[in-house]
């Protein structure tokens, strides 16, 4: 892994091309890491000049804003660190407007109209499903995708030009994209676990109000389409002529569809996964969005430091949850410590019962086979060597009489569970109305 400035200063110590080979990767590919990382490098011809003397003065490292990736590691995969909490903005200064540039075209919509377009295949009017997953959050038809990103394009330069950056949240970030919408008149919220499919995003595309990230999407609302079947396919019913003849056709027929609309819809919500919040604005058959773009910039800043106070919020209860949470785990755990307590000692004393029955049963088989013993004594010879061969068979057949072997094998209550807590430590009996904890 490397840091924006371990990298600055190994870009100023040496040439590029030998850093690169120290990485294994090709010098241009590093060029576009240090792109990524904003870290300034040489400009062509430095090393020549540094060795006569005569080199330009170091291009400092600028602070990383908002949105900056801040690790490179060669697998791709930067590991998440945690980043600043976001904190209300300053307003912005009234004589700072919004200004939106229509010839210019913002770096996040450039070239995106090729990825989008190379899609998979579709149906006739369907939404487009590109192949690409690193690109701006559109959702478009093929028809429509010229004029999402031209209402994307006015957007994001709407919120460039008052200081606020839209960029695709690098990979070492925890944003989510939150639920968007497309049907332009939902008869009821898709549930939870409902699968769309429709194409999204491998990164939300956000905009930093100051350290507040919100996220944005525009997207081509979909609604119920009547279309006609003819030749094979389904076409608009509105574009239907039918055949100059007055007969009946029965090779077409109608069915309704969900089908882009060609009416866009911009979508801002919390990108942050503790906070729900989604905000809407929906173009209409009269009223294009592009003019209103300036009141949805100023919509959104408003919303800023209210986002923040909600995500604060949620983190106090966040907070309160964890500290019931160990509350709770920490009565569970005293309570399963009595519990353990209680059957230590239920089994100790059950065992040694045992011990002591299986004390008394010995002592009486003792008793049985001294006398066994002594009867023999009075026996001939040969009859007496029989019976006390038998004899020794059974002492050895019954095995350990001693009782102090089963007095060692008992184990005291402390011996099967040892207490845990100081409050636990003199429970040295079970009570009468015990009972298990809740759970088992």
């Amino acid at each position: 892994m490397v840091t924006r400035d371990e990298l600055y200063r190994l870009v100023w110590s040496e040439p590029m091309t030998r850093l690169a080979k120290r990485y294994e990767v090709s010098d241009s590919y590093l060029a576009r890491i240090c792109k990524l990382l904003n870290v300034p490098r040489p400009g062509l011809g430095y090393w020549a000049k540094l060795e006569v003397g005569k080199a330009p003065p170091q291009t400092p490292l600028p602070p990383a804003q908002p949105g900056d990736p801040l690790e490179w590691t060669k697998e791709g995969m930067a590991p998440r660190v945690p980043r600043p909490k976001p904190a209300a903005p300053t307003k912005r200064p009234a004589e700072k407007k919004i200004r939106i540039a229509r010839t210019a075209v913002h770096g996040l919509i450039r070239g995106a109209r090729g990825h989008l377009e190379h899609s998979r295949p579709i149906d006739d009017g369907g939404y487009l499903k590109p192949y690409k997953k690193l690109t701006v959050d559109v959702l478009s038809s093929k028809a429509g995708v010229e004029k999402a990103l031209e209402l994307a394009n006015d957007l994001f330069n709407a919120f460039e030009s008052v200081g606020h950056r839209a960029v695709i949240v690098p990979n070492d970030s925890d944003f989510r994209r939150g639920k968007v919408e497309e049907r332009e008149a939902a008869a009821k919220p898709r549930d939870r676990w409902e699968y769309s499919g429709l194409w999204s995003p491998g990164r939300p595309t956000v905009v930093f109000i100051g350290t507040v990230a919100i996220g944005v999407a525009v997207i081509e609302m979909s609604a119920n389409i009547l279309l006609r079947y003819v030749n094979g396919k389904y076409i608009p019913d509105a574009d239907y002529v039918p055949p100059r003849r007055a007969y009946y056709d029965d090779r077409t027929w109608t069915t309704t569809r969900e089908l882009p609309s060609g009416r866009m819809r911009i979508v801002a919500y919390s990108p942050y996964a503790r906070v729900n919040w989604t905000r809407q604005w929906d173009e209409t058959k009269s009223a294009s969005l592009r003019p209103k773009i300036r009141s949805i910039v100023e919509e959104i800043e408003a919303f800023a430091p209210r986002l923040v106070e909600m995500l604060e919020e949620e983190d106090r209860q966040a907070e309160l949850r964890r500290l019931e949470f160990a509350r709770q785990e920490d009565i569970r755990r005293r309570d399963e410590d009595r519990r353990r307590i209680y059957q230590s000692i239920r089994d100790s004393r059950t065992d040694l019962d045992k011990v002591i029955e299986r004390w008394a049963e010995l002592t009486g088989i003792e008793r049985f086979l001294s006398g066994v013993e002594e009867r023999a004594a009075g026996l001939p010879d040969e009859e007496r060597a029989a019976v006390l061969a038998r004899l020794a068979l059974a002492r050895d057949f019954l095995g350990s009489r001693d009782p102090l072997d089963f007095i060692r094998q008992w184990r005291t209550p402390r011996e099967r569970h040892a207490p845990r807590y100081p409050e636990n430590e003199g429970i040295t009996e079970v009570p009468a109305d015990a009972q298990p904890p809740r759970g088992y």
